[in-house]
């Protein structure tokens, strides 16, 4: 037999026992046999390179590393899902999609998949063959990660059949529980911070530049969707069935049902059994996804701007445990809060191992009466954030004392405060450490300036060798000081300071939100930097004329007018423009009269033919405005179904209220 047949024959053996194994969990042959075969390829391949393809099983291993990764504009955007939290909200949910059927009769088929807590992924196959992979980043345009990709050993180079040209399969990248808690122990020891959960360590791994990184994390995967080909199956279930028949990995504990009654079920028998010593997966999930079998009928129902119609997440509730509260710490933040945290006795909670939790500001852990040496129930709020629920037994006599707030700060010794009708005490000190690593996460943080590589590890380096002392310093930063920085090298340092570079030219808003002023998030940054338009007019302003902007209350307000009246904070500013940041908004053309100019809008409550967003939209096209909140200004409130307090009001006020039928006609529709 020549080397090229020799070598495509290893490769079907290879593929077909990789699909056996990853594919229908099958160990047809022992990990000794299928060394063997790789062994002997990766052999072959070496003496005879020009066979070598990039499909070849030996690939995994993966090349080397690149410089970056390049954007991927997404063929259709890979949306979010709404979320339903308990059994009433899944009914609420069939029951919108039925009235967006024309009322459909009889029980809606169903298809009920375990949600995957892990990293979205786009995988595009050009006649059957891996071609490009890429995450799925704000939606619209994700990264091109297709060589990390290749490394994972349960995504298929090559296709086992399936439709010919260009298909993109969806699904996501997770990382197996043992494979966290080994990658969380060799962080330790080599005295990297643990990750916070496999999802974190998922989507840290699949960005790695190097593919023999990549490949070392155990990375897997579980697929669900194709878009962007013709031939697709009628039903979801058919798809599941079809991915699977290809070689795809496909999670196997979906079911088809027929009807919400059923898919409750299959929810509260999932939710039992991922708990506690009934767990029986080997990776993390939050919940159930739920989707509209009949896939001709989905197009019916369409999307909002981050939602499908046709499908929506049931989240479990979150599990909780006993452990022992060793004691009570508390932590300096951005702005000066200073809160207290419980250290655990470590304890395992939805698929983590927890030794720290929140306990919010000192009147929760008077209210509740925590205690160092109590045992606790402790659970993760969203499966995400370990929070102390209760003492297990607060009426035992030989509790410790009761728990004072401190009265200075564990970092930088100054007073703490606590302003009138406020639960939180804070530390004053422009200077404190603590509230500059802080401030600087935020700062660098992907919704401010993106300064992508500096995380929260260096930034507390940088500090504890004295190279920032502000957020301007970050922007005086030279390849020679950072190449002095333990853990980091020439080509890290290099790429730092591109990303650096590159912030300067972040818009407005987003640097009004990186500086951290109290109250202030992005939709506050975004309207202050819309209404002002540049930094100079924004130092000016005075309290009155922030009040006045759209979005902005007096809370807001006061906070920046009291942050821009502090002259450490104008001395950043006046650095920050002389370094070269961007300090105004782009000048956008006043928009031509509509119908609705001059009229200001509320919307509560959920309607029925279109999203919230998609109303919002609709307003701002004929010259209205929405707002958030109810008041004198208001000229219309949209209710839909489950209205809230905006509607009480608004009926309180004597301002127009509008149902779906009557806004509806107003917009022209």
């Amino acid at each position: 037999m020549d080397a090229a047949t020799r070598i495509e024959e290893l490769r079907q053996q290879i593929r077909h026992f990789e699909e056996r194994y990853y594919v229908h969990q099958d160990s047809a042959i022992s990990d000794a046999e299928f060394d063997a075969l790789l062994h002997e390829l990766q052999n072959l391949e070496r003496d005879h390179p020009d066979l070598v393809t990039v499909d070849s099983p030996t690939q995994r291993v993966g090349g080397r590393p690149a410089e970056g990764f390049a954007s991927v504009r997404h063929a259709e955007a890979m949306l979010s899902l709404d979320n339903a939290y308990n059994e009433e909200e899944l009914k609420e949910f069939d029951e919108r999609l039925r009235r967006g059927l024309d009322n459909f009769e009889g029980p809606v088929p169903y298809v009920a998949e375990l949600k995957i807590d892990g990293l979205s992924i786009a995988l595009q196959y050009r006649d059957g063959r891996l071609a490009r992979a890429a995450t799925r980043g704000d939606g619209t345009t994700g990264e091109d990660v297709t060589a990390n990709v290749r490394t994972i050993k349960d995504i298929p180079h090559t296709l086992l059949g399936g439709p010919k040209g260009t298909i993109e399969i969806r699904g996501e990248v997770y990382l197996p529980r043992q494979e966290f808690e080994r990658t969380n122990d060799e962080r330790e020891k080599a005295g990297a911070p643990r990750f916070a959960n496999p999802r974190n360590a998922a989507s840290g791994a699949i960005r790695q530049i190097d593919p023999a990184q990549v490949k070392k994390r155990g990375l897997r995967s579980f697929l669900y969707q194709m878009v962007s080909a013709d031939g697709t199956p009628d039903t979801h279930h058919e798809l599941l069935e079809s991915l699977k028949a290809w070689g795809l990995p496909v999670e196997p504990h979906w079911k088809a049902l027929a009807g919400i009654d059923e898919v409750a079920e299959y929810c509260r028998e999932w939710g039992e059994k991922r708990s506690g010593a009934t767990r029986v997966l080997a990776f993390d999930t939050d919940g159930v996804v739920i989707k509209l079998d009949t896939i001709a009928l989905r197009g019916r129902l369409g999307t909002t701007s981050k939602f499908p119609r046709w499908a929506v997440a049931f989240k479990f509730p979150p599990e909780q445990a006993e452990t022992t509260l060793r004691k009570i710490d508390i932590n300096v933040g951005r702005t000066g809060a200073v809160t207290p945290f419980a250290v655990l006795e470590a304890v395992f909670i939805a698929g983590t191992t927890v030794s720290m939790a929140t306990l919010h500001n000192a009147n929760e852990v008077a209210r509740k009466d925590i205690r160092d040496g109590d045992r606790v129930i402790v659970e993760k709020a969203g499966d995400i954030i370990p929070q102390v629920v209760r003492v297990v037994n607060p009426d035992r006599v030989d509790r410790g004392p009761r728990w004072q707030m401190p009265t200075h700060c564990p970092r930088c010794q100054s007073e703490l405060v606590r302003g009138e009708d406020e639960a939180v005490w804070r530390c004053e000190n422009t200077s404190c450490p603590a509230k500059l690593q802080r401030g600087l996460e935020h700062f660098a943080a992907r919704h401010a300036m993106n300064i992508e590589g500096l995380g929260e590890s260096l930034i507390a380096r940088l500090i504890a060798d004295g190279l920032i002392a502000s957020y301007a310093d970050v922007y005086r930063l030279t390849q020679k000081r950072l190449e002095q920085v333990e853990r980091m090298g020439k080509k890290s340092a290099a790429n730092l300071l591109g990303e650096i570079e590159r912030s300067k030219t972040r818009d407005f808003w987003r640097l009004i939100y990186g500086l951290g002023i109290r109250h202030v998030g992005e939709r506050g940054a975004q309207a202050l930097a819309a209404a002002f338009g540049t930094m100079d007019a924004l130092l000016a302003a005075s309290q009155e004329q922030l009040q006045a902007v759209s979005d902005i209350g007096p809370v807001v307000a006061a906070a920046v007018h009291d942050y821009f009246a502090q002259p450490p904070n104008r001395t950043l500013i006046a650095e920050l423009n002389a370094i070269g940041l961007k300090m105004d908004a782009p000048i956008v053309a006043a928009a031509a009269p509509g119908p609705l100019s001059g009229k200001t809008f509320v919307l509560t409550g959920t309607l029925g033919t279109m999203s919230r967003e998609e109303a919002t939209e609709a307003i701002q096209a004929r010259g209205g405005k929405v707002t958030g909140s109810v008041s004198k200004k208001t000229n219309h409130v949209v209710a839909g179904a489950e209205a809230g307090s905006k509607l009480v009001k608004a009926e309180s006020l004597g301002i127009s209220v509008l149902d779906e039928t009557a806004f509806r006609n107003l917009l022209g529709l």
